[in-house]
């Protein structure tokens, strides 16, 4: 499995992993995973608003990303093509051309925004509690 990170996600994972949720921080530890220069760009457009992921990101981005070795994904123009297909579901528009890499890509999504799977695009942030139903030889089997 191959994961793609939004902006939080990517911030956390590198500066605050204990900010995510169980099922991301797993998936982190077991697959690799690939920034996009989507993240970086939202994370200057918005470093000088109240609350912002990340004070300086240029600096931030050469010492976790580049510094890490971690996959950049640039935007292509089939990202785009993408891009222009989806409903309009949502209106952060970083999150929007996340949900189209990632779908161009063959990607999971790695987000705490849970109506970005109404994108058909797979999402992982938190594991599904098992069941009994779901335990291996269950009669019920998974639901």
């Amino acid at each position: 499995m191959r994961f793609l990170t939004d902006t939080h996600t990517l911030v956390w994972a590198l500066s605050t992993p204990d900010s995510l949720g169980a099922g991301a921080r797993a998936a982190l530890a077991e697959f690799p995973f690939t920034a996009s220069v989507a993240n970086l760009w939202e994370l200057v457009l918005k470093a000088r608003k109240p609350g912002a992921l990340v004070a300086d990101p240029l600096p931030w981005w050469e010492k976790y990303v580049i510094g890490r070795r971690i996959p950049a994904l640039a935007i292509r123009a089939a990202h785009i093509r993408r891009l222009a297909g989806l409903p309009d579901l949502h209106k952060d528009p970083f999150d929007r051309i996340l949900v189209a890499q990632a779908l161009a890509e063959r990607l999971t999504l790695l987000t705490k925004d849970g109506l970005l799977a109404r994108y058909g695009v797979p999402v992982v942030w938190e594991r599904r509690r098992r069941s009994a139903a779901d335990a291996p030889g269950s009669i019920a089997g998974p639901r």
